[in-house]
């Protein structure tokens, strides 16, 4: 059973957050009421996840977030953001946060997202020493529009992500994050051509036309083309769906506003998280470019060091 700190100055918010994970995903709970008590709960219990509200007095939730990523890399953080908070949000994501769920979203984004973090975050010690030890990958798939077979590639490239070193296990979980946000994009926006991904508003709606479109021509028959290259120098994933495309320019210019079904919410975790972020001219398809950070010059000679 996993174990989530719930971190929010609101002791309302504490408590429905906290509530929604008990029920959704069986996590057991522990509760801080603001980033101070946070990290001194952290200092007594390691949790597999910090859940944070981004705007607290004294400590907030985008200071907590470094906190974290320096003393607890291990420990993935997710923010919860009131309306108006996006750029803070993107910064909290550049300074280390794995991924956020806007307030308004909470009943019905919550357990999906920290659920996804979660798996991402259990692996196989042994299978993970073996990628560690793999020096390039070079794959290629071609993906129904199936959301099992998208969480399943993403565990494994996930895994392939171990042979490129990025620092800390939380920057693995958080590229995931994003090739997982590219890939859902191809599946609901490019080749079901929903206007929102399944989300808080009109759910049943937009499932039911889910439902039709999965067996529907043309839709149907269309894939998901994913490339995948891995050195332990960089990592490149290529994401093509076989829709009409968009306006790649709209699509890097966006930002997170209500009624887009998470297509904002997807860009700026792409781009948060990786080091180049490009569409091709129709817009079907999205470059993510993961680089191998560089190392501090050694005291000795002033020359960086290489992993072997």
């Amino acid at each position: 059973m996993h174990t989530v700190l719930v971190v929010d100055d609101s002791a309302v918010d504490r408590r429905l957050a906290g509530g929604l994970l008990e029920r959704g995903l069986g996590c057991t709970v522990r509760y801080a009421e603001d980033g101070r008590a946070a990290l001194r709960a952290l200092a007594e219990t390691l949790p597999d996840l910090v859940l944070t509200d981004l705007q607290m007095p004294d400590l907030d939730g985008l200071a907590l977030v470094a906190a974290v990523k320096s003393d607890y890399p291990l420990v993935p953080v997710i923010l919860m953001t009131a309306r108006g908070s996006e750029e803070i949000a993107a910064n909290a994501l550049r300074a280390g946060a794995v991924s956020y769920v806007p307030k308004r979203w909470l009943a019905d984004e919550l357990t999906t997202t920290v659920g996804r973090v979660l798996a991402g975050a259990v692996g196989d010690r042994a299978h993970s020493r073996l990628m560690h030890a793999l020096e390039s990958s070079d794959a290629t798939f071609a993906l129904r529009n199936d959301p099992v077979l998208i969480r399943t590639l993403v565990r494994h490239l996930q895994e392939l992500l171990r042979c490129l070193p990025l620092g800390d296990e939380t920057e693995r979980l958080r590229v995931g994050v994003a090739i997982e946000e590219a890939l859902y994009n191809a599946c609901y926006h490019g080749n079901l051509e929903l206007a929102s991904a399944p989300g808080p508003a009109g759910r049943a709606g937009i499932e039911e036309r889910l439902r039709r479109r999965l067996s529907e021509m043309p839709y149907a028959g269309r894939r998901i083309h994913v490339r995948s290259q891995v050195t332990r120098q960089e990592a490149v994933f290529v994401i093509r769906d076989e829709g009409r495309g968009c306006d790649a320019a709209r699509c890097l210019a966006a930002g997170i506003s209500d009624g887009d079904g998470g297509v904002g919410r997807g860009i700026v975790l792409m781009r948060s998280v990786m080091d180049e972020v490009r569409y091709n001219d129709v817009g079907n398809e999205v470059t993510l470019i993961k680089r191998r950070p560089a190392e501090p010059p050694s005291s000795d000679d002033g020359d960086a060091q290489t992993d072997k």
